[in-house]
């Protein structure tokens, strides 16, 4: 086959295998990739494992819990000492009016056929209720006796003389310049304290809806052992009649020495005072909101609950009342209206009642809630950023293999090149050591094949010499040649050629004079090295 269609075939073949195959600056890059990704896999993998993906949820049980502990025990605390300022208070007026009644030979029991000496007991006892209503810190403080100026007018059963004195907000909190008004009273006592009456003003308390007045009076007439202690009661938010404002009240009943119950007294929260005291921490979830709601098994009603935060639950639905808890072990709460979501958050019951009090079965609870897509938009959010940091990290890791690969192959594919080039020992250093050593074994490899290359064109060269000499052979000496070729010696041709031995030695100088060769094995060499190229030595 001819060596040039040899050598184009080779390059074909290369050329096809170059298509085919992979470059190592992409097999490299490839290399780095994979291992870019397998080690995003193995993180993804531990912050699964750790709960990174779900840490917004954790964070968020964290804070309610933390916000639930510092509100709860405040709410607890501040109740708890209203109960029993509520009860100092009771003492302080039962004893004030006992004794502006024994000293009127009248008796608590007899106080309603007294209507004329209502506006006077009520007066006196306007310094004290003030002064009350001030150490408590609440929004109000209200006296209520079981009586009324007015025997004869309708529905005087339902009405009651009393005074209530009321806070004005929002400067609760903040009593160096409180501003007290009368809510319900005579209007001598704001005249001659010179206070405003409230635009909601009654003189006399209505109370044909007021558990507040009616359930004290009951458990002291059933109880009428009962210290003062287990007696009182909180109603739940409410808003009184002819007014708009909704709030809590803490009755006590008043009770003489002889155990006659004659009216109640106490303070209240306002929906108002109960927001600004007990806000929870919205830097987080700005709707976050704390809830004080009497609890019924696992439900809590919405419309009986103190708000305070910037979010309120009677925003959800006015139809239903109730909100159902749904207790998680591992996690927060979640509270549900009609098997629906509405909120995520956890509560912790409020004592507010000693466990000895007639109204220890009313259960209340503090709760710290948290709209449920508002969570779910943080977490979203956080996992959001945390795939726009790993995508980015991949991206990262994508451009630095590209430039490593580069940086990696550029010395590689400078040798390579130097390696295709015919000056290897003039060749700059790659400064890779492999190829570096590659290049000046190549060098000598090359340098040894030209040596050699340079011998064999000596050796053609004698060769084709050597052809061109056997040819001015005469017939004669050409017979003597051959059959030293086929391997006779001198001895053995003269017997062939019937010729003597001094004729065949006189030939065979000839021969190897016209042939440059001193002996007949110098001869038959170049015979045979002719024959190993193929080439006839004729």
């Amino acid at each position: 086959m001819d060596p040039k269609l040899q050598t184009k075939g080779k390059q074909h073949i290369f050329s096809k295998l170059g298509v085919l195959g992979i470059s190592m600056r992409l097999r490299l890059f490839l290399f780095l990739v994979v291992l870019v990704l397998t080690m995003l896999v193995g993180i993804i993998f531990i912050l699964f494992v750790t709960g990174t993906f779900t840490a917004g949820l954790k964070e968020s049980q964290k804070l309610i819990e933390n916000q639930l502990l510092s509100t709860s025990f405040d709410i607890s605390k501040w109740y708890g000492q209203l109960s029993v300022q509520a009860v100092e208070f009771s003492e302080a007026v039962t004893e004030n009016i006992e004794n502006e009644l024994s000293e009127r030979n009248i008796g608590t029991a007899n106080l309603k056929e007294h209507p004329e000496i209502l506006e006077e007991l009520l007066s006196n006892e306007y310094e004290l209720t003030l002064f009350s209503l001030q150490k408590s810190n609440s929004s109000g403080a209200f006296i209520i006796l079981d009586a009324t100026i007015n025997t004869s007018l309708e529905n005087s059963e339902h009405s009651k003389a009393g005074l209530y004195i009321k806070n004005m907000e929002p400067n609760i909190i903040n009593f160096t310049t409180p501003t007290f008004t009368i809510l319900r009273g005579f209007p001598s006592i704001s005249r001659n304290n010179s206070l405003s009456l409230r635009a909601q003003w009654s003189m006399e308390f209505d109370i044909s809806d007021a558990p507040y007045f009616s359930l004290p009076i009951e458990a002291a007439n059933s109880h009428n052992d009962f210290s003062l202690s287990r007696l009182y009661y909180w109603s739940e938010p409410l808003l009184l009649p002819k007014t708009s404002e909704e709030v809590m009240l803490c009755s006590v009943p008043l009770i003489d020495s002889d155990g006659n119950v004659f009216g109640v007294c106490g303070f209240d929260i306002s929906s108002m005072l109960f927001k600004l005291s007990h806000m929870p921490d919205n830097s987080t979830y700005n709707r976050m909101f704390c809830m004080l709601s009497p609890i019924s098994g696992d439900f809590i009603s919405i419309q009986k609950s103190m708000f305070a935060g910037g979010y309120s639950a009677r925003n959800t639905s006015m139809e239903n009342d109730s909100l159902k808890i749904s207790m998680n072990r591992y996690s927060a709460n979640t509270y549900n209206q009609d098997n629906k979501i509405l909120f995520l958050g956890l509560h912790t019951p409020i004592q507010l009642y000693p466990s000895d009090s007639t109204f220890s079965s009313k259960k209340w609870i503090c709760a710290i809630m948290v709209p449920k897509e508002d969570i779910v938009d943080s977490i979203t959010h956080l996992n959001l950023l945390l795939s726009v940091c790993l995508s980015l990290l991949v991206l990262l890791g994508v451009i630095i293999s590209f430039i490593l690969s580069r940086k990696y192959l550029n010395p590689i594919s400078r040798g390579i090149e130097i390696i295709k080039s015919s000056e290897l020992k003039e060749a700059p250093k790659t400064n890779v050591l492999e190829i570096d050593d590659l290049i000046h074994f190549l060098s000598l490899y090359k340098e040894e094949v030209h040596q050699k290359a340079e011998h064999k064109i000596q050796q053609l060269s004698v060769l084709e010499q050597f052809v061109q000499n056997s040819k001015t052979l005469s017939p004669a000496e050409s017979s003597v040649f051959n059959l030293y070729v086929q391997g006779f010696n001198a001895k053995e041709i003269s017997d062939k050629l019937f010729l003597s031995i001094n004729t065949i030695k006189t030939h065979s100088k000839r021969i190897y004079v016209k042939l440059n060769v001193t002996t007949r094995e110098e001869l038959l060499l170049y015979v045979n090295m002719l024959k190993e190229i193929g080439q006839d030595y004729k």
